[in-house]
């Protein structure tokens, strides 16, 4: 894993691997009110490529352009603007589009309506336009038709990975339309309790929808409401680009509140997919809680990815005291206080290896000191792993 930061910054730096972003679809209905149905579009055709590999880009990156373009939400784009925001995060390719209102089929009026979704694939290599493809069906079956047409894009995209169409939507079941309404809203919404209550609002919907157990997980993480957070990344889908993700943060939930079994078998998990230092590290503390020594090859993985990292190295010499393996713990420890000569709680752990003074059992100073990393980036990962393959 030493190669790991090195290859990334020439990555950064050089040829990067291919992008797409998708912009919120236009309203052509002439109904204010649904409006949110094309950012609905846009979120669900992005999760479609990332669930498959594709290397997407998220919401906050796409709102950060509007930002610095000016350019406000929820308005329809110029091609040139389309141009513009797919110039300024550096993508390959621009999905867009706009859907439009059709005569309800329900004579009897059981039916809210139809709904024609129509997509467009700009290649960003010349402003070339690619593919064209539009999905159609009841207003009611809003999720079914994202979810076709988010294959469709997946198809036209990467035609060689793409899964056969019954399988992809097998694994993505049918969402309420007021569950995804509401979802959208929350993602809209101005403030955190808003966004919450509109996420609580989807989640009680439809108990099978994945996307705002996410959002209300990653909620209850930043207020350190651990077992709920928790609870709520146990509902997130496999078949949602944020699973490993909330494994990674379900496997932290689990050390918080002390089940350090069940945050390995989650670390562990992820680190199968994703083997990112900060996963490693993670993993290894839980191994350390229980006193299991393959702790330390996990913490060595860790430190192999990122040697500068003076908490990797504490880890390592952590366990090694834990162990009563005092001279292997004082190299580590020098090591860590050399990266960070203020790291107090490195010197204080220096010495006592130093002394050969082992753990004192009960003793608050000296026990569960093991550091943990909260921070978690899939996507820098996927994007290195993109551009080697080419």
């Amino acid at each position: 894993m030493r190669w790991f930061p090195i290859l990334l910054a020439l990555v950064s730096a050089s040829l990067r691997a291919e992008t797409d972003l998708v912009v919120p679809f236009f309203n052509h209905t002439g109904a204010a009110n649904l409006d949110w149905i094309g950012e609905s579009v846009a979120e669900t055709v992005r999760d479609a490529l990332a669930s498959e590999g594709l290397l997407a880009l998220d919401r906050d990156s796409r709102m950060e352009a509007y930002r610095r373009l000016s350019l406000r939400p929820g308005a329809e784009l110029t091609r040139a603007s389309v141009i513009k925001i797919g110039e300024a995060l550096d993508a390959s390719r621009v999905i867009y589009g706009y859907y439009e209102a059709l005569p309800a089929a329900d004579s009897e009026g059981r039916s809210k309506g139809g709904l024609r979704i129509t997509a467009r694939i700009l290649d960003m290599q010349g402003g070339v336009q690619g593919s064209s493809f539009e999905e159609t069906g009841a207003l009611e079956d809003l999720a079914v038709i994202e979810e076709r047409l988010g294959w469709q894009a997946l198809q036209s995209l990467s035609p060689q990975t793409a899964p056969p169409v019954e399988e992809f939507l097998k694994a993505r079941p049918p969402v309420r339309l007021d569950a995804v309404e509401s979802y959208v809203r929350g993602l809209l919404a101005a403030t955190p309790d808003l966004r919450r209550h509109f996420f609580m609002q989807a989640a009680r919907l439809d108990e099978h929808y994945s996307q705002p157990c996410f959002q209300l997980g990653k909620s209850s993480w930043e207020q350190k409401e651990y077992k709920a957070a928790a609870g709520w990344f146990q509902r997130v889908a496999r078949s949602d680009p944020h699973y490993l993700e909330a494994r990674f943060f379900f496997g932290l939930c689990r050390y918080y509140v002390g089940d350090f079994h069940g945050a390995e078998e989650a670390f562990q998990e992820v680190a199968a997919a994703i083997p990112l230092n900060e996963v490693y590290n993670d993993l290894g503390a839980a191994q350390a809680q229980r006193d299991d020594a393959a702790a330390i090859a996990n913490y060595r993985k860790a430190l192999e990815g990122d040697d500068a990292d003076s908490d990797y190295r504490f880890n390592v010499g952590y366990a090694q005291w834990r162990l009563g393996r005092f001279d292997e713990a004082v190299e580590s420890f020098r090591a860590a206080v050399a990266r960070d000569p203020n790291d107090a709680e490195a010197t204080t752990f220096l010495g006592l290896a130093l002394k050969k003074t082992g753990p004192r059992p009960g003793d608050p100073k000296t026990a569960g000191r093991q550091r943990l990393k909260t921070n978690y980036d899939e996507a820098a990962y996927r994007q290195l792993q993109a551009e080697l393959k080419k």
